[in-house]
């Protein structure tokens, strides 16, 4: 855009991915290499901006989960996303682009 290329910022939505498991029955967010070869539940969750979908992908590596727990692992993958695009419109906010 500062060269001139770009007429509008190319930016059509945000996108984020977590990680989330189960370990010791707790729903964990970002699990660390410890608790993710530990993990009874490994999902990766990718989301829009605008709460589309982009990829589920679960893995009961351990004891089969039921829908409210993939209800409770999908909530809190949200929230972690959420919180990743919020700090992604922050830091695009201080850069200068021209609209």
């Amino acid at each position: 855009m500062e060269a001139g290329t770009l007429s509008a910022a190319p930016i059509r939505d945000f996108v984020g991915a977590v990680s989330i498991g189960v370990v010791d029955g707790a729903v964990l967010l970002d699990l660390n290499y410890e608790e993710d070869s530990r993990a009874e539940v490994d999902l990766n969750f990718v989301m829009t901006g605008g709460r589309k979908i982009v990829e589920i992908q679960a893995t009961a590596e351990q004891h089969p989960f039921d829908e409210a727990q993939l209800k409770r692992m999908m909530d809190i993958a949200g929230k972690g996303i959420e919180s990743l695009i919020a700090k992604q419109r922050a830091i695009l906010q201080k850069l200068p682009l021209r609209q």
